[in-house]
């Protein structure tokens, strides 16, 4: 059974959730006679928060799981319109599209991701992002490293077409899977995945990527393969890279 650190951190803070939910809608229901409802809600967020915590999640999810509860409470008792709960499910359907097929959430790269990237990068070399995003290393690369030759590959149609019009023709922008990308001119392969994809995706990259070139993960790990060399980023998300060199 692998440990927290193995499993995507959106799953760790749904579970947060469902945990805190269930233990004090439990209580709320036995002892709704000592407290009102908004108690109830708020509490059930900081057991959330809490819970993010003791699951060494980062920050901003604990954040997130802490003001779940109380959001989701307002939003029930006000009179919103439907029509803006199906935007925010077509919104999230747009950004997030395929995660559950393929396990992969958004993750957003910090900048001194992309700051330690560009150190490591060589002269003119040909960096692609597998799973873009919204374009934030590519944009910052391309400011820190202009002689470098920059491409991305986005599943998410609307992640694409934020990161397509951000970068414009600074680096080519692919909407489509990342397993359909071509890896052998890569000098970097950069990579913000989740846990589920590495060892198949490393697999991909022993069959295409040069000897030389370096293959580099944002946190997340090749199963039974130490990385030659790992960088802590000391972020607020407590992420590091780590780096193989291809032989």
């Amino acid at each position: 059974m692998p440990g927290p650190q193995r499993l995507p951190s959106a799953l760790l803070a749904l579970v947060a959730q469902a945990v805190a939910v269930v233990a004090v809608g439990g209580l709320a229901i036995a002892l709704h006679h000592l407290a009102p409802l908004p108690f109830w809600i708020v509490l059930a967020g900081i057991v959330a928060a809490l819970l993010s915590r003791r699951l060494r999640l980062p920050s901003w999810w604990q954040a997130i799981n802490l003001a779940f509860p109380p959001l989701l409470g307002l939003a029930l008792q006000s009179s919103i319109d439907p029509a803006w709960y199906l935007a925010g499910f077509l919104l999230l359907a747009l950004t997030s599209s395929g995660v559950i097929r393929t396990r992969v959430p958004l993750y957003l790269s910090s900048p001194r991701a992309a700051e330690e990237l560009a150190a490591r990068l060589p002269a003119h070399a040909h960096l692609l992002d597998l799973g873009c995003g919204l374009g934030g290393p590519l944009a910052r690369l391309q400011r820190l490293r202009p002689d470098a030759s920059l491409e991305g590959v986005e599943a998410a149609p609307l992640n694409w077409l934020i990161s397509r019009l951000r970068l414009g023709r600074r680096a080519r922008v692919h909407l489509g899977s990342l397993w359909d990308a071509d890896l052998s001119a890569c000098d970097v392969v950069y990579a913000y995945l989740s846990p589920a994809p590495m060892a198949r995706l490393w697999e991909k990259a022993r069959g295409e990527m040069r000897p030389g070139s370096l293959f580099i993960s944002n946190t997340f790990a090749v199963p039974g393969v130490a990385p030659d060399e790992e960088v802590e980023l000391n972020d607020l998300s407590h992420a590091r890279l780590l780096i193989w060199r291809m032989r």
